[in-house]
C-alpha cells in the first residue's frame, strides 16, 4: 500500500497538531478574529480536522455543512480567503511539512474559494 498525503502528514496526531496550531494563528489574525466570536470553536476544529483528513486521504468522511452554508453569513471577502489560507500554509509548514504537500493540502482549499465567499 503506498503512502498517502494523511500519513505524510503524520496521520491523526499530525493533523491535529496542524490544526491546533492553524486556529491558534487564526485567532490571534486581528482581521479575522471577530468572524469566530459566536463560534463552538472545538465543533470548528473536529470539522476542520475532518476536513483534512478527508482531502489528504485519510480514514474519515467530512460530515460538517457545506462550504457555502457554513460560511454565507459571514460575508467574507477575497482577502479574508487568503489569510486563512496563508495560516494554514503556515501551521502546516510549522510542522515540517514538505513544499509539495503543503501545496497539495492548499489547493483541496482553494478549490473551495468560490463557495466559501459565495460566488
Amino acid at each position: 500500500m503506498s503512502e498517502t498525503l494523511y500519513d505524510r502528514l503524520g496521520g491523526a496526531d499530525g493533523i491535529e497538531a496542524v490544526v491546533e496550531d492553524f486556529y491558534d494563528r487564526v485567532l490571534d489574525d486581528d482581521s479575522l478574529v471577530e468572524y469566530f466570536a459566536d463560534t463552538d470553536m472545538a465543533e470548528l476544529r473536529e470539522h476542520q480536522r475532518e476536513f483534512i483528513t478527508m482531502v489528504t486521504g485519510g480514514p474519515t468522511e467530512y460530515d460538517g455543512a457545506d462550504m457555502r452554508t457554513a460560511h454565507a453569513h459571514l460575508d467574507l471577502d477575497g482577502a479574508d480567503f487568503a489569510a486563512v489560507a496563508g495560516h494554514l500554509d503556515d501551521a502546516l509548514a510549522a510542522a515540517g511539512v514538505a513544499d509539495e504537500d503543503r501545496e497539495a493540502v492548499l489547493s483541496a482549499v482553494a478549490d473551495l474559494e468560490d463557495d466559501v465567499l459565495n460566488r
